[in-house]
């Protein structure tokens, strides 16, 4: 749509404000919101923010940055309930937004701009003839909130996997957000009750890798906002309750080649071509390298333990869900390889491009993937996996981080400026951690030494 078109919309609709949405380095999704008379230089690229105010982007004495809005982004939000808005959303008008890239003053790229990494791999996929297609199955819980609205870990219904209502009470809640998501346009696939009590899945149909990135962006906001309504706390923490299967984001990615998936090969090993075993490989050799982007906090890694179905070695399979790359059974246009480690916390733009960053490099060297396993992993015994060339994940952030400032290719992916912020305040994060107290320590130790 061109600005005219869209300013059009804008009034046709009575959309009384705009958002202009942006993502920081952590992934933490950003707005400015204008005004109805402010709608044209919101579409020109005019508005200015201050860019030293926000995590990872720029120093005090050099802050003014400017939003330019990509308009192929442009969506109304569908009415929410008055319960969360004063006077209701209709008393104030209705809102729309715009997904933005951040520019200098001059008008250049910002570096630091988590979806202007996104966009440099999209470009160097290209290059090569290659567009990245990606689906995502984002798990979530809903929880209650106390009597002062604050979240609590107490999950709203007890059931399990595909569940049905009444035991599912969360049916209504996954309809609801399903609505609102297609009427932004989301082409959902499927939703369903997952593994853990007041667990949650929603599936949209796979699409370009910076579409995907934006509609998760997207989705998150959604989902939050229609718990909210219903006096429910909903959270992409990766492992909020001990014992229980944590939330995952696994990431179904795919090459395609002027509209063909190149990934598909029938007469290839497993029906994949060269480009889909080279990519697994990029996948393979760079997974340590990319574990803290993908899985990027402390809590991160209290999911990627055994027994879960979250997998903690590095390797792929055709057939079982134990390894980090699995290759689902369908073939032709759905051929694709199944991303299982990263978690719904993750800041969808800087994971997007280094699984495609590590992906390119695989089809670039000509790397080869390791043999397939069809065995379950976790079962396999240490030598068993030496013999099969089965590394692990890192165990902890701190580990993660250490692993991904060894990996030249995912750190000039990310670029200098995002790699030295982002490096910076997760090691700042592990060091709160490591310096607080945690109540199992007091209650392991205390009577006890």
């Amino acid at each position: 749509m061109s600005p005219a078109e869209i300013l059009a919309r804008l009034n046709e609709q009575d959309v009384k404000f705009l958002r202009l949405q942006f993502t920081d380095i952590l992934g933490t999704t950003k707005n400015v919101e204008v005004p109805h008379w402010q709608f044209e230089k919101a579409l020109q690229g005019d508005v200015t923010f201050d860019g030293s105010a926000v995590e990872g982007f720029t120093r005090v004495e050099e802050s003014d940055m400017l939003l330019r809005p990509d308009l192929s982004t442009f969506a109304i939000y569908p009415p929410f309930s008055p319960r969360t808005d004063s006077g209701g959303q209709e008393a104030r008008g209705r809102v729309a937004r715009l997904i933005c890239d951040v520019t200098l003053p001059d008008g250049t790229a910002f570096e630091g701009d988590p979806r202007q990494v996104l966009i440099r791999q999209v470009e160097r996929a290209r290059a090569l003839g290659f567009e990245m297609f990606v689906g995502t199955e984002p798990e979530f819980f809903l929880f209650e909130r106390d009597e002062h609205g604050r979240g609590t870990t107490l999950t709203h219904d007890k059931a399990g996997y595909f569940d049905l209502a009444p035991i599912d009470k969360g049916e209504r809640i996954r309809r609801e957000i399903v609505e609102k998501l297609m009427q932004m346009g989301f082409e959902i696939e499927a939703a369903h009750h997952e593994v853990a009590p007041g667990q949650h899945e929603i599936d949209f149909r796979y699409a370009p890798a910076l579409e995907t990135a934006d509609r998760i962006a997207t989705f998150k906001f959604v989902v939050k906002r229609v718990a909210l309504e219903h006096g429910l706390l909903a959270s992409f923490l990766p492992k909020p309750i001990a014992g229980v299967s944590g939330s995952g984001m696994h990431c179904h990615l795919s090459l395609f080649r002027d509209g063909v998936n190149a990934f598909a090969d029938p007469e290839g090993e497993y029906g994949l071509s060269a480009v889909a075993l080279h990519f697994i490989a990029g996948l393979l050799e760079h997974a340590e390298g990319m574990t803290a982007i993908t899985n990027p906090l402390v809590n991160s890694y209290k999911r990627l333990v055994p027994g879960f179905e979250a997998p903690v070695n590095v390797a792929w399979s055709t057939s079982n869900r134990s390894a980090l790359v699995r290759v689902p059974a369908k073939r032709g246009t759905s051929t694709r390889a199944e991303l299982r480690m990263p978690d719904p916390s993750c800041n969808p733009y800087l994971a997007l491009a280094v699984m495609l960053a590590a992906g390119l490099d695989g089809v670039e060297q000509r790397l080869e993937p390791p043999p397939a396993i069809a065995r379950n992993i976790f079962k396999m015994t240490v030598r068993d996996k030496r013999h099969h060339r089965v590394r692990e994940l890192p165990t902890d952030l701190r580990e993660a981080v250490g692993d991904l400032e060894k990996d030249a290719v995912i750190a000039s992916a990310l670029g200098e400026h995002v790699m030295e912020h982002f490096v910076r305040a997760k090691r700042a994060e592990w060091r709160a951690y490591s310096d607080t107290i945690h109540a199992w320590e007091l209650d392991r130790y205390l009577d006890l030494v």
